[in-house]
């Protein structure tokens, strides 16, 4: 696994070759801020999605980053990735590029 900053992400996302953004927040906190194209799996119900996501490259999200590194890890035993978790998660994207985006 690795880890991405928030400028870092922001730079990746407008290639063509995207990342899979997977929020694994809860749908409350999913619902006040997310970045643009990410999809909120909870963590609790990662293990019952896998076939939800897809193969190739993956960035994991969470408020602060500690509940995506876990899952980020779970995702890499599963045999999925390259996973990425994002260090800071959503509060460092409102931190660093998007100033506009609610902090909780």
């Amino acid at each position: 696994m690795q880890t991405i900053t928030a400028p870092a992400l922001s730079e990746w996302v407008k290639k063509e070759s995207k990342p899979q953004l997977i929020d694994v927040r809860e749908p409350w906190e999913f619902a006040l801020c997310a970045i643009p194209g990410s999809i909120n799996i909870p963590m609790q119900t990662i293990p019952s999605r896998l076939n939800d996501i897809e193969e190739g490259d993956i960035v994991t999200i969470c408020h602060h980053g500690m509940r995506s590194y876990q899952v980020a890890l779970y995702l890499e035993n599963a045999g999925l990735g390259p996973v990425h978790n994002l260090t800071g998660g959503v509060e460092a994207w409102a931190s660093e590029v998007d100033p506009t985006m609610a902090h909780y």
